[in-house]
């Protein structure tokens, strides 16, 4: 009997491959890889039936229309019992907020793991390379782990060494550079699916912070490569001509940074003043370096069109031209909405989106599916921070625990 269960998958995989190999893009090198392993299983007659299994999980999206939902389900179901542990928690995002949510895990005693779709922290460490935080080192520890700094407020580079030092004293587990590419409900569990491998949970958190998807101009030449919307080094820019877009904290710092390094730096600001937002300690420097001239600044204005050596702004006095080497919108970042979306957590209809969630368990619509960090002000991004947003680990595990 188990051979023709293993005689029937073979042939519906070869119907999937087919189905498949009509995909204009054709397959990546992991696709490839998997294809050849099931090739391997069906010509050699081999029990491969758990890489045949994991076939179907990773290609589920592309082939859940075509096959019966129980036939899909069942090759779903083989892999699992056979090759999955059920961990009681698994955890989207590696950021300061998803490493506390594994430490309270940690300390409850339940099973967990963190995945990471790039480095550890991988938000801060793609800050600016000398940026300074807001808030103090004692705001920004977790894990009962004291953050020193040579002053009150820590650099991005200390951050990323405390952060590295708390994931390494509590041994957290940890895997990094794997994306989430879908989660999908198995009766009472969770099948996470990242781009490598496939895990099983009880519980989910989602703690995937906000500085993914950068809010975009939609202005011609916007994707041109003289434009980012990452700032990081201020030395690139010596010496040459720099736009920069915005006017809250990223804007200014690029301004500053950039500026002191030799840069003609012209600033394009939507409002009528500086952001109320700018660190107190850097808003009178940057008024100052506008006010005598040292830094160009366009007011009440937009960027019109972006051209390799121009740069054309919208301005209350009429559309201005301006020689450029480099845009560095600073436009501001916003939440993975549409995969909260996807998954079926329902968000407000109005313009800030907000997941719909408990505010004491941080639990969503979806039954044991959590919200952690700042993807939970949806569009409103200021208003969590690591600081205030700390306690979202420990009202999740307890909510787990009380089930």
């Amino acid at each position: 009997m188990f051979y023709r269960a293993e005689k029937a998958l073979a042939q519906f995989f070869k119907n999937c491959y087919q189905i498949l190999k009509r995909r204009k893009n054709g397959f990546n090198t992991r696709e490839n890889h998997i294809i050849f392993e099931i090739k391997q299983y069906i010509l050699q007659k081999q029990s491969h039936l758990e890489m045949a299994c994991l076939f179907i999980l990773h290609f589920y999206e592309q082939i859940k229309n075509h096959f019966l939902p129980e036939c899909i389900q069942e090759c779903r179901k083989i892999f699992l019992d056979r090759n999955m542990k059920t961990y009681d928690i698994l955890i989207v995002g590696g950021g300061p907020i998803g490493l506390a949510c594994g430490i309270e895990a940690e300390k409850a005693g339940l099973s967990y793991l963190i995945l990471e779709k790039g480095a550890l922290v991988n938000s801060l460490y793609n800050y600016p390379l000398n940026m300074t935080f807001f808030s103090t080192s004692d705001r920004l520890e977790i894990g009962d782990v004291p953050f020193m700094s040579i002053n009150s407020k820590p650099t991005r580079i200390e951050a990323l060494e405390y952060y590295r030092r708390v994931a390494s004293k509590w041994n957290l587990p940890i895997k990094l550079f794997e994306e989430v590419r879908h989660i999908t409900a198995d009766g009472d569990l969770y099948t996470v699916t990242s781009n490598k491998e496939s895990y099983l949970a009880k519980h989910v958190i989602l703690a995937t912070g906000f500085y993914d998807i950068p809010n975009r101009m939609h202005v011609p030449g916007e994707d041109l490569p003289k434009v980012t919307h990452y700032y990081k080094d201020p030395n690139f820019y010596a010496f040459q001509k720099v736009l920069v877009v915005g006017a809250n904290n990223s804007a200014v710092d690029a301004a500053m940074e950039t500026w002191r390094k030799g840069a003609d730096v012209t600033m394009v600001i939507r409002g009528n003043e500086i952001g109320k937002r700018v660190k107190y300690w850097v808003k009178p420097d940057i008024e100052n370096r506008i006010k005598e001239g040292s830094i160009k600044a366009y007011f009440d204005s937009s960027v019109a069109k972006i051209s390799e050596k121009h740069v054309s702004i919208n301005t209350p006095e009429g559309l201005v031209e301006i020689e450029n080497d480099w845009v560095i919108a600073m436009t501001g970042y916003q939440p993975n909405l549409p995969f909260l979306k996807s998954l079926g957590i329902e968000l407000s209809k109005d313009e800030i989106m907000k997941p719909r969630y408990d505010e004491e368990s941080m639990e969503t619509n979806l039954p044991n599916v959590y919200l952690a960090g700042v993807v939970c002000g949806g569009m409103n991004t200021h208003s969590l921070f690591i600081e205030n947003s700390r306690v979202h680990a420990q009202q999740i595990v307890q909510s787990i625990l009380e089930k």
